[in-house]
């Protein structure tokens, strides 16, 4: 139902490994999103200043650069949505990166290492999709929740 109310979502996925960004294209697809994809600092900056995305996966270490400085860059192009970090960054790393968001004004949705943990990825991704629908959130980690999944006593 969130589909035809809302349609497909735009999701940009800025890493620089061909493989991840299949991987993270594929389970976005999945969840209902139309995935752009950029290979570099360069490219992932080039594509928010062209556009407007509802959601952002970015990798914190890219050939060209620092996940960072894209953050710094979304925020100054006024991107306040939600950004999924998925990076092969330690945790302290990937920490750092959520106070950095929040400091632009961005939230940090999730922070995954890498490999991704692709249930985990479609999960919050669903979420956001229900969240701009104005529906309850229905998935969880490992079960399902909401109004129509609960027992009746």
């Amino acid at each position: 139902m969130a589909d035809r109310l809302i349609g497909l979502l735009s999701l940009l996925v800025v890493d620089d490994d061909p493989m991840q960004r299949m991987l993270i294209a594929s389970a976005a697809e999945k969840a209902g999103y139309a995935v752009t994809q950029a290979t570099s600092c360069a490219e992932g900056i080039a594509q928010i200043r062209a556009r407007n995305f509802c959601c952002v996966t970015l990798d914190l270490r890219l050939d060209d650069g620092d996940g960072s400085d894209v953050l710094r860059a979304m925020a100054a192009a006024n991107y306040h949505g939600p950004v999924i970090v998925i990076s092969g960054m330690d945790a302290h790393r990937r920490s750092a990166s959520r106070l950095l968001a929040r400091s632009l004004g961005m939230e940090l949705l999730h922070s995954f290492p890498k490999p991704i943990n692709l249930a985990a990825l479609r999960i919050s991704l669903a979420n956001l999709r229900s969240t701009v629908a104005g529906l309850p959130i229905v998935h969880s980690w490992g079960e399902v929740r909401g109004p129509r999944f609960e027992q009746q006593s």
